[in-house]
């Protein structure tokens, strides 16, 4: 009976550590990313050698987003994007769902990559605006130390069109950071 459970034991950690021997490198798959941006305005009132402590950008609006994608290999991977946008000097609430691409253009220890996506601005209540938006972007991208983790930075350009027969527009320019985790 020892020699049976002795033979199991061997054979489920023979089993077990030659799965788990992965390659560190990920090139494809499922992932999310989470991502936070925002957008710079200049200030009106900053002055030069004023000791107001103006800050010479503001804020002008903020944008939270979940991203469930996935990566084919080192240079596309497409997403599903789920995101909340609050633009403060507008007084504007939108809630975009849409889907994107992206693709390296570079592929090294930091890629460089360009992206877009183009969806609809859902009315989740009376203060959410409808309509329909698109984004075009362009970042860098760096790994963690085994290559499956990443973070992101760069800038995007956003055009939303809402209201009546979406006749309103918006533009937008923003920073944004983004993790994304496979």
């Amino acid at each position: 009976m020892k020699q049976t459970y002795l033979f199991i034991y061997v054979f489920l950690f023979a089993i077990l550590t030659s799965f788990s021997q992965n390659n560190s490198e990920k090139t494809n798959g499922l992932f999310y990313k989470v991502s936070l941006a925002s957008t710079l305005t200049v200030n009106k009132d900053y002055a030069i050698f004023n000791n107001d402590e103006e800050p010479f950008f503001n804020f002008s609006a903020l944008f939270l987003n979940n991203t469930i994608g996935y990566q084919f290999d080192k240079r596309t991977s497409i997403g599903l994007n789920a995101e909340y946008n609050w633009h403060s000097q507008q007084g504007l609430h939108f809630f975009p769902t849409y889907l994107s691409f992206q693709y390296n253009i570079i592929v090294d220890d930091s890629d460089l990559f360009i992206r877009g996506g183009y969806g609809s601005l859902i009315s989740l209540s009376n203060d959410f605006e409808k309509g329909n938006m698109y984004k075009v972007g362009l970042g860098i991208r760096g790994y963690d130390d085994g290559y499956l983790n990443s973070f992101l930075l760069g800038l995007d350009f956003t055009r939303k069109r809402f209201g009546y027969k979406t006749l309103q527009g918006l533009s937008s320019v923003s920073v944004f950071m983004e993790f994304m985790f496979f």
